[in-house]
C-alpha cells in the first residue's frame, strides 16, 4: 500500500551478515581513521528485489542502520545516511559530527516515502541527528544504485569487494585520497596512492 511494505521478512539475520561483512571489506581497503565520515545510501526496496523507492522497507532499513550504526562505532567514524531524492540526498549525521566538519544544518525529518526507511532509522537512532544538504566523506557504500557519488570527496577510488550485494540490491563501495598536486619533481607520500 502506498509503496510501503508491510511484509515480514525470514531473511533479516542474512540482511545484518551482508552489511557486515561489506562494511568490513571496505574497511579493510579504505584505511579510516577515527572521526572519518562513511556515507551510505541504501534502498530497501532494491534488497527486496524491487524497483528503488517502490517498497520501502522500515524492517529492512531498520536492520541495516543497524548493523551499520554498531559498525561505525566499534571504528570511531560517523555514519552519514544518504536520504532518497524526495529529500535532494540530503544527510542525516550526529549533530556533533556536523559542528565538527563546520556543515550547515537544515531543518527536515526523514520518514518512510521522504527520506527513506534506511535514513529514517538512522534519525531515530542517533543520539542528536541533524540533516545537512552535502558532505564530502572519506569513503562510501551504494547499496542499490543510490547515487552516493555528489556526497565524497573529489578523489573518489572503486573498491572491489567480494561482496556483490545485500538482499538483492547490488553494492557499490569507494574510498577517497588526496588530490596528487605538482609534476615530476614532486614527492608524495605513499600511503595516499
Amino acid at each position: 500500500m502506498n509503496g510501503i511494505s508491510e511484509e515480514k521478512y525470514t531473511h533479516i539475520d542474512e540482511i545484518k551478515e551482508q552489511t557486515k561483512a561489506v562494511f568490513d571489506e571496505l574497511m579493510e581497503q579504505a584505511k579510516l581513521e577515527e572521526g572519518d565520515i562513511l556515507v551510505v545510501g541504501c534502498s530497501s526496496s532494491e534488497i527486496a528485489s524491487h524497483r528503488i523507492g517502490s517498497y520501502s522497507s522500515a524492517e529492512i532499513g531498520e536492520a541495516v542502520a543497524q548493523t551499520f550504526l554498531n559498525c561505525c562505532k566499534e571504528k570511531k567514524i560517523y555514519l552519514a545516511a544518504q536520504c532518497c531524492e524526495h529529500l535532494n540526498r540530503a544527510i542525516i549525521i550526529e549533530k556533533t559530527a556536523a559542528k565538527e566538519y563546520r556543515l550547515p544544518m537544515v531543518n527536515v525529518v526523514p520518514k518512510l516515502k521522504a527520506g527513506g526507511s534506511f535514513a529514517t532509522a538512522v534519525y531515530a537512532a542517533l543520539q542528536a541527528p541533524v540533516a545537512v544538504e552535502a558532505i564530502q566523506a572519506h569513503a562510501g557504500i551504494d547499496i542499490g544504485d543510490t547515487l552516493i557519488g555528489m556526497h565524497l570527496r573529489p578523489v573518489a577510488v572503486p573498491v572491489r569487494i567480494s561482496t556483490k550485494h545485500i538482499g538483492e540490491a547490488h553494492v557499490v563501495c569507494a574510498r577517497t585520497r588526496l588530490k596528487f598536486i605538482g609534476g615530476e619533481r614532486a614527492s608524495y607520500l605513499e600511503n595516499e596512492k
